[in-house]
C-alpha cells in the first residue's frame, strides 16, 4: 500500500517544467572540440598524407656473373696447389695438381674468375666429382660490383625497379662509414630454390642461409658510383671506408618502397 500511495501522489503532482536546463560544462565542450579537430586532421592526413616504408632483406656483394664450383675430374692425392684465395685466374689456368694411378693430372679453371674458396691443400685425397674450389666469374678488373638481395617471395611484388637501397656491409663498420648506396636494377620473375642459388653463388651454406624461410626472389641492386671516394662507390657518410669491399661479402639491404596514403590501407 505504501508504494501504491507514492505512485498516485507522483501522478497527481504537476510536471517540473520551471526547472532550468543543464547544459554541458565548459570542460566537456573543450574536450569535444579537441576531439573533433583531431578527427578532422586525421581524416585530411589519411587522404593527402603519405607514409614511407622500407623492406629489409639479406644479400651479398657480387660481380653479377655468379660463381661456379670447381670439381676434381680425377681421383688421387693433391701434390700441388697453384692458386690462392682472392687470385684471378684465366680460363684453363691450373689450380691443383693431383697424383693418380695414371700419373699427375692438373685440375684447371673452367672459366676466368677469382678464387673465393679453396677446399683442398697439399696431401688431401680427392675423388672424382669432389668440390675443390669456388671461383667467381670475373671478366676483368673493371667489372662493377653489384649486390644481390634475396627478398621473401610474398614481398617481392612491392619492390619497384629504381627504388633506393641502403646496404649495410658486413665488413664495413656502419657507425663509422655509413651504408652503401644503390638502386634496384632488376627483379627476378620467380622464387629461387636452394639448388639454383647454389649454382649462382657456388656456396651451399650461403644458399641454405638465404632459403631458410622459403624460396626467395632475387633482386639485383646497382651500386651508385662516386669517383671522390676511396672505394669508388657512394656512401651515406660521404667518404665511406678507405677500401673497396670485396665481392662475396654478406650485406643487408633496406629497400625504400613507394610512399603510400594511409587511406589506402583501409580501402579494399
Amino acid at each position: 500500500m505504501q508504494f501504491r500511495q507514492q505512485a498516485l501522489s507522483k501522478l497527481q503532482s504537476p510536471e517540473e517544467l520551471d526547472l532550468p536546463v543543464r547544459y554541458a560544462r565548459p570542460q566537456g565542450l573543450f574536450v569535444l572540440a579537441v576531439t573533433l579537430v583531431v578527427m578532422a586532421a586525421a581524416s585530411v592526413w589519411a587522404v593527402t598524407g603519405s607514409v614511407a616504408s622500407t623492406l629489409r632483406a639479406p644479400g651479398i656483394l657480387t660481380h653479377g656473373q655468379g660463381s661456379y664450383v670447381l670439381q676434381s675430374p680425377v681421383t688421387g692425392q693433391v701434390t700441388g696447389v697453384y692458386a690462392k684465395e682472392g687470385e684471378r685466374l684465366d680460363a684453363g689456368a691450373p689450380v691443383l695438381k693431383v697424383r693418380t694411378d695414371h700419373g699427375d693430372k692438373a685440375v684447371r679453371a673452367i672459366a676466368a674468375g677469382r678464387v673465393t674458396t679453396l677446399l683442398t691443400r697439399i696431401g688431401t685425397v680427392v675423388t672424382t666429382g669432389a668440390d675443390v674450389a669456388s671461383v667467381e666469374r670475373v671478366a676483368g678488373n673493371d667489372d662493377p660490383l653489384l649486390a644481390m638481395l634475396y627478398v621473401p617471395a610474398d614481398s617481392a611484388a612491392t619492390v619497384p625497379v629504381g627504388a633506393f637501397v641502403d646496404l649495410t656491409v658486413q665488413s664495413v663498420p656502419t657507425q663509422r662509414y655509413g651504408t652503401l648506396r644503390g638502386r634496384v636494377k632488376a627483379i627476378g620473375r620467380a622464387a629461387q630454390t636452394r639448388q639454383k642459388i647454389t649454382g649462382f653463388l657456388g656456396d651451399k651454406e650461403l644458399a641454405g642461409q638465404f632459403t631458410k624461410d622459403g624460396p626467395p626472389v632475387a633482386v639485383l641492386v646497382r651500386l651508385d658510383k662516386s669517383p671522390g671516394t676511396e672505394s669508388g662507390y657512394a656512401w651515406s657518410t660521404g667518404g665511406g671506408p678507405p677500401f673497396t669491399p670485396e665481392s662475396m661479402t654478406l650485406a643487408t639491404g633496406a629497400v625504400h618502397l613507394a610512399e603510400q596514403r594511409p587511406i589506402d590501407w583501409l580501402l579494399p
